[in-house]
């Protein structure tokens, strides 16, 4: 798509479903981690994109189309599913035993618009929010395409692949991963395989060598390394008939164009296209005119000018200094807990060091809590992850790993800690409650200096919360569980939270007062005297010889 499609001159149909009834969406996992080498969080700089994007010299020629993509505008409700059962669709009647035995019992509007025209053998390009079954939107039809494909003859070493699905991060992928072994579950001869950053090459080598592999879920690093270091791995790709960009925008924000440009170079171009984003950027747009058919169609599931954040989901925030951030977090958990029998809550933190300060803090005041972010290991994410998918009763304390896509349910409130990188940030996290028609509650706890963010979001439905009376016991409490933190931890956590708003342009201006405000975070862990930098760190952010800072 083009700046051309909005020409007065061109028209567009509409397609418009029936209003529906609200109601639960029963759909488990849609389409987070940021892959740790790709998307630095906790280094010395913050948040950034791992790989700049390419400039315009270095991007694909983009020709104007010659036939305008159909668009379908689909009219939706609260609810997110319609009244269209699946086995109105020509699906494999295994398919749909699996779907049955899963408690899918109607389509998610999502898939009631994309699913007829992807069975069509068209390319779509879908526009739907985080949480309303997009997974099971592109899983459903690549399942037949496998189907359909002639059996790969026994004599050859490395069967093709049939489907590429490519997500931005690993949670996503293994999500993506588990959700089809769901549908396949009376397919027992089509296998699914995940190839992720954050494992050994070698041994995914070694499994992509010895086990079916009709669908490969991958992140774009990782399949950029298989392209280049496995062999036989190029050859299996040119078997490919459907290729899935899920969070197509959030793989574009991560600095994955010049991968995804190459990953579309390495599959036939005879093939069949699905991209699925929550927004359509003009970069978005331009991967379309690569990755596409030029007679796509494109699916619209978010109608204009509707809430961007869940009408279910209460959202306050509290202004408070530093130094009161531990202990109201600690009485609002409390009270939480006593009002939800059956709580689950996400804490988001602004780095993976203060993320792992607050989990060690919490977890010494007798809370159930976990944790995950850039600096554990996979294979630990992964099983956290899935503990939290399925438990009750718990809190997950978490870096922005977690903060897009990932499909918890049943989540009661979202904490966020400290300023959001962004609004678009804050929607995401926020939106890991609230999903499927449920309701939830969000919370954004800022210090007076980053009142600003909330210019930001002055559009969402955020009232201000006044604070709490001082609890001297809970603050005593809190004290006495910073006297215990790993002084390790809080020396990371220092440095990384120095590095984090050193990014922020806005408190990075005035250097002196941005390690006043270091100090400041320094004292509320319970601190007397900052913890010493290297001096090789300091003078990579920029602050060398700074007054108040200690180098070492």
């Amino acid at each position: 798509m083009t700046s051309d499609e909005s020409k007065s001159g061109r028209k567009r149909r509409e397609i418009r479903a029936k209003k529906l009834k609200t109601s639960s969406l029963p759909v488990k996992l849609t389409s987070d981690e940021d892959e740790s080498r790709n998307l630095v969080t906790d280094n010395n700089k913050g948040p950034k994109r791992g790989r700049e994007v390419e400039s315009d010299d270095d991007e694909p020629l983009i020709k104007k189309a010659a036939v305008e993509p159909t668009t379908h505008l689909v009219k939706t409700s609260d609810s997110y599913l319609s009244k269209t059962r699946f086995d109105h669709f020509p699906l494999s009647p295994l398919s749909l035993k699996a779907i049955q035995d899963a408690g899918f019992k109607t389509m998610t509007v999502v898939q009631e618009a994309t699913l007829p025209i992807i069975l069509k053998g068209k390319d779509v390009l879908a526009k739907a929010k985080t949480g309303t079954g997009k997974t099971v939107a592109f899983l459903l039809p690549s399942i037949e395409a496998v189907l359909k494909s002639p059996p790969a003859s026994r004599d050859k070493r490395n069967p093709p692949i049939t489907v590429l699905v490519v997500c931005p991060t690993r949670e996503l992928a293994c999500q993506a991963a588990a959700e089809a072994n769901i549908l396949l579950k009376y397919h027992t001869s089509i296998g699914v395989q995940v190839v992720i950053g954050g494992t050994k090459l070698p041994s995914e080598q070694r499994r992509l060598q010895k086990s079916p592999c009709h669908i490969l879920v991958a992140t774009p690093g990782r399949l950029k390394d298989h392209i280049d270091n496995t062999s036989g791995f190029a050859a299996r790709l040119m078997g490919v008939k459907v290729l899935v960009l899920d969070e197509a925008d959030h793989l574009l924000d991560m600095g994955f164009r010049r991968e995804i440009e190459r990953i579309i170079a390495a599959v036939p171009k005879q093939r069949q296209t699905f991209l699925f984003s929550a927004t359509v950027s003009d970069e978005v747009r331009q991967i379309c005119h690569v990755a596409l058919k030029r007679d796509h169609e494109y699916v619209n599931c978010v109608e204009e000018g509707s809430e961007e954040t869940h009408q279910k989901v209460s959202q306050m925030y509290m202004i408070a200094s530093l130094d009161r951030h531990f202990s109201l977090l600690y009485g609002l958990l409390k009270e939480h807990i006593a009002d939800n029998n059956d709580y689950k809550v996400i804490i988001f933190c602004t780095t993976a060091m203060v993320t792992r300060l607050v989990a060690d803090l919490l977890g010494r005041l007798s809370l159930n809590v976990r944790e995950i972010h850039s600096r554990k290991p996979q294979s630990y994410r992964t099983r956290v992850s899935d503990e939290f998918r399925k438990s009750k009763r718990i809190i997950l304390v978490t870096s922005d790993v977690s903060a897009r896509g990932v499909d918890y349910p049943d989540v009661s409130l979202v904490v966020q800690m400290g300023l959001p990188s962004g609004r678009e940030q804050y929607i995401h996290r926020l939106g890991r409650t609230g999903r499927k028609g449920k309701e939830g509650e969000g919370v954004l706890m800022l210090a007076p200096w980053e009142e600003f963010f909330l210019d930001s979001v002055k559009d969402l439905s955020l009232t201000k919360s006044s604070l709490p009376p001082i609890d001297p016991e809970a603050v005593k409490k809190v004290q006495k569980g910073l006297g215990q933190v790993e002084m390790t931890n809080k020396e990371a956590a220092y440095q990384a939270w120095l590095g984090y708003y050193k990014s922020q342009k806005k408190i990075a201006r005035n250097t002196t007062r941005l390690v006043e405000l270091a100090n400041e975070f320094s004292r509320s862990m319970g601190l007397t005297t900052p913890p010493a930098i290297p001096r090789n760190v300091l003078n990579k952010m920029g602050l060398k010889n700074v007054p108040g800072l200690r180098a070492k």
